[in-house]
């Protein structure tokens, strides 16, 4: 959700706009630079900004595709003529340190010039280019699992997916391979919707758990974009903005308070490295 609502941000200053110029104050994030970064941008039209998974997109005129992740910290913001036209919309937030400021594009779109800045106190995030032609391919996607608000991502399907894991739900769930885009606070909030514990085995789901999870999956995605997403630590959205869901969560981040449907304390504990949350009198 917080990419989504990102995404979504970015799309009318990005879509349709060239790349005027391009400026990398770093050879590198969390990765180097692809070769030749800021000559392959320059001049480039961009389509449409898609998502994918926990990715921004962006097609290019030139047959490459910007892949760009935000990691813990990463974070873009909007200034120049088109985005003064749309005030009180995008600005840069008064707590972005310009010392973390490592990419700006600056573009034309059909609204006017912007530049696009990329901060990014920590450098977890990164920045790719990949042939459009084998987007699906390239090895940030290739093997990656349906999106979840996708007409292909079925019950049937998600079923199919973990059948035969023994690995915890919860593990299986945050593997990128079984469904794209899904992290830590959301596949907690949908296990507690869907009544099914963390710890259950992924591979014994009946056809009714699969139901439930499948469609608690997508509301509490669908509930999470509309809020803007979750504001915890780092996250704001393009305009500076932060999300509202973490005011909504049932479980996670609410250990010993109680559960919204019985009461019972929340309990916390630790999956493979990861806090998990569930309440265990409602979650079997």
């Amino acid at each position: 959700p917080e990419v989504e609502t990102v995404r979504r941000g970015l799309e009318p200053f990005l879509a349709g706009a060239r790349i005027r110029s391009a400026v990398a104050r770093r050879p590198d994030l969390r990765f180097p630079l692809p070769d030749g970064f800021v000559r392959r941008l320059e001049g480039a039209e961009i389509g449409a900004l898609g998502r994918r998974g926990k990715y921004l997109t962006a097609p290019l005129s030139t047959g490459e595709t910007l892949i760009m992740h935000l990691g813990m910290s990463g974070r873009f913001t909007v200034s120049g003529s088109a985005a003064a036209r749309r005030p009180g919309a995008f600005h840069f937030a008064g707590s972005t340190d310009p010392a973390h400021d490592h990419v700006v594009l600056s573009v034309t779109g059909p609204g006017g010039p912007a530049d696009i800045v990329y901060n990014d106190p920590r450098r977890f995030g990164f920045m790719d280019l990949a042939p459009t032609g084998g987007l699906d391919r390239c090895v940030h996607f290739d093997g990656m699992g349906p999106e979840p608000l996708a007409e292909t991502f079925s019950a049937a399907a998600l079923r199919a997916a973990l059948s035969g894991r023994r690995a915890p739900l919860k593990a299986a769930l945050l593997d990128q391979s079984v469904v794209a885009g899904l992290g830590n606070i959301y596949v907690c909030e949908a296990l507690w919707r869907a009544r099914l514990s963390p710890r259950r085995p992924a591979g014994r789901l009946s056809p009714a758990s699969a139901a439930r999870l499948h469609a608690a999956i997508q509301a509490v995605l669908r509930e999470a974009i509309a809020a803007g997403g979750s504001s915890l630590r780092d996250f704001a959205a393009s305009d500076g903005a932060l999300g509202y869901f973490q005011h909504r969560f049932s479980v996670y981040d609410r250990e010993a308070a109680p559960c919204p449907a019985c009461g019972a304390p929340v309990r916390r504990f630790v999956q493979a490295g990861r806090s998990s949350f569930a309440c265990f009198k409602c979650q079997k």
